[in-house]
């Protein structure tokens, strides 16, 4: 069972959040945002507005998370079996 080490965050709006990068990841970063502009077409944007995309693309696509957080989400729908209560699940 995979247990997040987060709680819940209370609502959605944006938090300002400061963070220390290693030295590597800014150059990383930037030579991601050089080639994503030069690739689009565009003026270079400021690599530290890749963070937000990347982190949503990591949590999009990591597949042990979002099963985890299927089954978290189907506990919260499903009320608690009984003691000697049948399955209901299907398989």
């Amino acid at each position: 069972m995979t247990k997040l080490k987060l709680s819940p965050i209370p609502d959605d709006k944006p938090l300002k959040v400061t963070v220390e990068l290693p030295a590597s990841l800014h150059r990383d970063l930037s030579a991601y945002a050089d080639i994503l502009a030069r690739e689009a077409g565009q003026p270079v944007a400021d690599p530290i507005r890749l963070i937000v995309p990347m982190l949503e693309r990591f949590i999009a696509t990591d597949r042990e998370f979002a099963k985890a957080k299927r089954a978290k989400t189907m506990a919260e729908v499903l009320p608690p079996r009984q003691p000697g209560e049948p399955s209901t699940e299907q398989g």
